[in-house]
């Protein structure tokens, strides 16, 4: 069965995380995915651990800064063992520090994959979590994410469908190029043109504009495993993960 997560970076707004916890296990979650500031400043991962555990969830998956990976990796590991955590995705890298050319990002992606390499020995799978501009076209032709994804095949991509849609691409051409590297897809909406403006423009899956049923199955097809619910910025955390895990648990 494929696993239908949460990321927790949808409730950074309604603390505590405790709260959030049980409402997720209420709302029919079994599994949640971390995120950079959630580690960067977690100092009792066994209070976490067992918060996760009192409400019956699971964290197999994590956003960690590119940093944290290249300068503490035995903290990665630690932190993933202890959680159980057993992929590792790199979210985002900050606009002053993007290439502004394909040999740039060809290098990161070497950078990316080096960094990756003692948890992939570990047993973990690694790899990068795209925004929108990585698919801005280099010179008229290269894009970013085929030059990240390009240098190193062991490279796993956890795709974010909506903020490729927003870029204005077709995700299923994406999704027949990368095929079974994409072992985790996030789960998110956009809402119609004009609507949603204090949600950021997003909506709750099912109640946007995308076609999730056909994404879903396509997703599947490739062999993703890993559905993960997301809203960047939603006015009521709990509307969101209730309706949107009750869309996507009627596609299963």
């Amino acid at each position: 069965m494929p696993e239908l997560s949460y990321q927790l970076y949808c409730s950074r707004n309604f603390p505590p995380l405790s709260d959030t916890l049980a409402m997720l296990a209420d709302a029919g979650f079994k599994t949640v995915e971390g995120y950079g500031a959630l580690f960067a400043g977690l100092d009792d991962l066994g209070k976490l651990k067992a918060e996760l555990d009192r409400n019956g969830l699971a964290m197999t998956s994590g956003h960690f800064a590119l940093q944290m990976v290249q300068d503490d990796p035995d903290r990665v590991k630690m932190i993933a063992r202890t959680l159980g955590i057993e992929a590792v995705f790199v979210p985002h890298l900050a606009a002053e520090d993007r290439p502004d050319d394909a040999a740039g990002w060809a290098k990161f992606g070497r950078t990316l994959a080096e960094a990756g390499k003692p948890l992939r020995d570990a047993g973990l799978d690694f790899g990068w979590h795209n925004h929108e501009f990585e698919f801005a076209a280099l010179n008229g032709a290269e894009q970013p994410l085929d030059l990240i994804l390009g240098t190193d095949d062991t490279l796993s991509l956890e795709f974010d469908v909506a903020w490729a849609v927003r870029a204005g691409e077709d995700p299923m051409h994406w999704i027949k190029r990368y095929g079974n590297r994409i072992t985790a897809a996030h789960v998110k909406d956009i809402a119609p043109a004009g609507t949603a403006t204090d949600e950021d423009g997003w909506a709750d899956p099912g109640h946007g504009t995308m076609d999730w049923a056909g994404l879903y199955a396509a997703l599947l097809h490739a062999g993703c495993k890993r559905f993960v619910l997301e809203h960047d910025n939603p006015k009521d955390h709990a509307r969101f993960a209730r309706r949107s895990f009750a869309f996507m648990k009627a596609l299963t």
